[in-house]
This record gives structure tokens, C-alpha cells and sequence, in this order.
């Protein structure tokens, strides 16, 4: 498989997250463009075909994860304030 440089992806993953907090609906907007294109690198990447399969599994591949480190997973556990 594909494996992206480590120091690819902690660049990649911080643009998706800052362009999905300005991502616009609309299909023609540069910032969609450009998200797009983030998605596309990330999927390519990682050897996926699917955005959110790319992100988790980028996080996997980022240096210091281990890999039975579940910590993109939810702890099933509810928290309590």
C-alpha cells in the first residue's frame, strides 16, 4: 500500500479541518475548490477512496500513533459533567 511521508499528512489533516470550518455549500466556491483538492490529496495518500476512510486512516499514519491506538474511535463511555 501507499504510504504518504509523515510529514505530509499532519499538513493535509490541518487543511482539511480549516477548510471545512469555511467550506461553502456552493459547488463553485474557491474554498470548495480548494477542499476538494485537500480531500483528493488525503485520499490519494492513504490509499483510500472515501474522505472520512482517508482521515482516519492519515491519523493512523501519523508518527507516535500506535497501532492499536483507537483514538479517533469513541470510548463508548458517556462523560459526565
Amino acid at each position: 500500500m501507499l504510504m504518504a511521508h509523515p510529514a505530509v499528512l499532519p499538513g493535509l489533516l490541518d487543511r482539511y479541518w480549516a477548510l471545512s470550518v469555511l467550506d461553502a455549500a456552493e459547488g463553485g466556491s474557491p474554498v470548495r475548490r480548494e477542499m476538494e483538492a485537500v480531500e483528493r490529496a488525503l485520499c490519494v495518500s492513504t490509499g483510500t477512496t472515501d474522505v472520512h476512510a482517508a482521515v482516519i486512516a492519515a491519523r493512523h499514519q501519523l508518527p507516535g500513533t500506535g497501532t492499536f491506538d483507537d483514538s479517533v474511535l469513541g470510548s463508548g463511555r458517556s462523560v459526565q459533567p
